[in-house]
């Protein structure tokens, strides 16, 4: 099996394990990829739509809708931007932030189990690699896209 078709194998079956956390707390990797945005952006937790969709690199329709499942479930909420009244604000709510930090912390745990197998030289190695792959690939995709 060739490097890439492994580590497309690697990133399914280490995608479906991943999701599993996610799916406990009812959400799916895009929607729990929100919340942590928001998380990291630091108090008070806010981002445009437009921000959250450049961070999770999907479209501003695709990242309404993840916005309204969130929303409804009381994990965000949108509001008035006052530095621009033509645009809104997205904030994670009380409850969004202790079930972020409760997934935070769960992913980390079982992120930790998915690469037990490497030890910190292997790691490191990997996780060049793979760094220096994807800064390739990029440079190509802006140099032919």
């Amino acid at each position: 099996m060739a490097p890439l078709a492994r580590l497309a194998q690697l990133g399914l079956l280490g995608g479906r394990r991943i999701d599993t956390v996610f799916a406990q707390a009812g959400l799916d990797r895009g929607e729990f990829n929100v919340l942590a945005a928001l998380r990291r952006n630091g108090a008070p937790y806010q981002l445009t739509p437009s921000q959250l969709a450049d961070a999770a690199l999907t479209s501003r329709g695709g990242m309404t809708k993840r916005i309204d499942r969130l929303e409804e479930r009381g994990l965000v909420d949108r509001h008035s931007n006052g530095s621009d009244r033509r645009s809104l604000l997205v904030g994670l709510t009380a409850e969004g932030l202790r079930l972020t930090d409760d997934l935070i912390t769960k992913h980390s745990a079982n992120e930790s189990r998915l690469i037990a197998a490497l030890n910190p030289e292997e790691l490191a190695a990997l996780d060049n690699a793979v760094r220096k792959l994807l800064a390739s690939l990029d440079d190509k995709h802006q140099q032919t896209g």
